[in-house]
């Protein structure tokens, strides 16, 4: 048995040296066995490449990273500065040191941590120094060359008289966050010059809590540089409309409408982050009334002061007064008037009123106040000299919704106002 295993063994290996002498021998055989053996050759030679190349072009498009997005100005201003830029002094250089280089000591060496807190303590006492001797000094840096330039420089208002206000809109869908920039405002009334200029921000209709933001200066054209954030879905965004009200508070917290600027966003996203210039809708000062409600859950009543009124523009000497009226809905439930104060543009009311009003008509009724002065003839109407609504989210907006709310959230307590006049509509 052995042996036939061993006369196999010894025939195949004839065999092949048989076939390795006859391609030796034959010319053809040969050049055809170095072609297939050299094309097999380029073939992994050519995919060797393409993976490199593909492996390559994978890492770089995970790892590139996108263009921020810089808002573009109209031709009417300069270039816009970003939110969160400000202005500040800068000395005129900046020393620039290279830190010193620290070698690891062997393990082992008992004065390893003493090295290190003694380093640590060069490095605390005397950061950014010229003179210590593990400091390299390199040069300085030119502050000038880097230096913030003013924002009346960067966002120039476009002529005209108007008050305008500067601000930027953009939003990310990614958060579902709509991002409002105040820039500042252009040509301010002079009476307004020396107030704390506040902004008022609404994303009409579902806002209900309004951000506000502050001018850092006075003057004719105060300055913001504020970011503020809603969040809103991209569904409710083409429907919703930005509300900015300006208000000029004075030094015993009177405050003044200066105008507003309602901004549908249908449309306006498309351009995202560019500056946009919007004119104030302005308003005449009709005068300010002085309010105080209270509200009492257990007596389910509703208490009305109408304390006094100021800067009444009026049209004869008749005198003037005050009319309320509780509404629910579009439904007059009451309707009281106070007594006529003659000829004063400041007048002292004093007028004291009770409705009743349950708890679950808080969020659907509302107090109008009308000033009024009567006609010398009494068959015709009197003159309106201004209108004042206050209530829930479905009838105000600003202080005249805050305050009902003030009202709403602390029962029993008096809460007294100031609120300004506006036309009758």
């Amino acid at each position: 048995m052995a042996g036939e295993q061993k006369t196999t063994a010894d025939s195949a290996s004839a065999s092949y040296i048989g076939l390795i002498v006859f391609i030796c021998s034959d010319p053809a055989s040969l050049l055809a066995v170095g072609l297939s053996l050299g094309l097999l050759l380029l073939l992994l030679l050519l995919s060797l490449i393409v993976f490199y190349l593909w492996r390559r072009r994978k890492s770089q498009s995970h790892y590139q990273e996108l263009p921020r997005r810089v808002p573009s100005v109209p031709a009417c201003s300069a270039p816009v500065i970003l939110v969160s830029q400000c202005s500040w002094a800068l000395p005129s250089e900046i020393p620039f040191t290279l830190p010193p280089r620290f070698t690891t000591p062997k393990d082992g060496d008992v004065e390893t941590e003493e090295m290190k807190m003694e380093t640590r303590r060069d490095i605390l006492a005397h950061r950014g120094s010229l003179s210590v001797r593990s400091w390299y000094p390199v040069g300085t840096v030119l502050a000038g060359l880097y230096s913030v330039p003013p924002l009346n420089e960067v966002v120039a208002p476009p002529p005209g008289m108007a008050t305008r206000l500067c601000f930027s809109v953009e939003y990310r869908h990614s958060s579902e966050q709509l991002m409002v920039s105040l820039l500042r405002l252009g040509n301010l009334p002079p009476r307004f010059h020396g107030n704390v200029t506040l902004v008022e921000l609404r994303l009409l209709p579902d806002d209900r809590r309004p951000r506000q933001a502050k001018a850092r200066g006075t003057g004719p054209d105060p300055e913001f540089n504020d970011c503020l954030v809603f969040q809103v879905s991209g569904v409710c965004v083409p429907q919703s409309t930005l509300s900015v009200c300006v208000l000029s508070v004075e030094h015993d917290g009177k405050r003044h409408a200066v105008g507003r600027v309602l901004f549908p966003l249908e449309g306006e996203l498309g351009q995202a982050g560019r500056v946009l210039w919007r004119d104030l809708d302005t308003e005449d000062e009709l005068g300010d009334v002085l309010i105080s409600l209270s509200y009492s859950p257990t007596l389910q009543r509703l208490s009305v002061v109408v304390v006094k009124a100021r800067g009444l523009q009026l049209l004869t000497d008749s005198g003037v007064c005050v009319q309320v009226s509780l509404r629910i809905h579009t439904q007059v439930v009451k309707l009281k008037c106070s007594c006529v104060v003659k000829g004063d543009t400041d007048p002292y009311f004093d007028h004291r009123i009770t409705f009743k009003l349950r708890s679950q008509h808080l969020d659907e009724a509302c107090l109008r106040f009308e000033l009024q002065q009567p006609n010398d003839i009494r068959s015709e109407p009197p003159s309106l000299l201004g209108v004042l609504v206050l209530g829930p989210f479905m009838y105000a907006r600003g202080p005249q919704l805050q305050h009902w709310m003030d009202m709403v959230n602390a029962p029993q307590e008096p809460v007294t106002l100031w609120h300004g006049l506006s036309r009758a509509t």
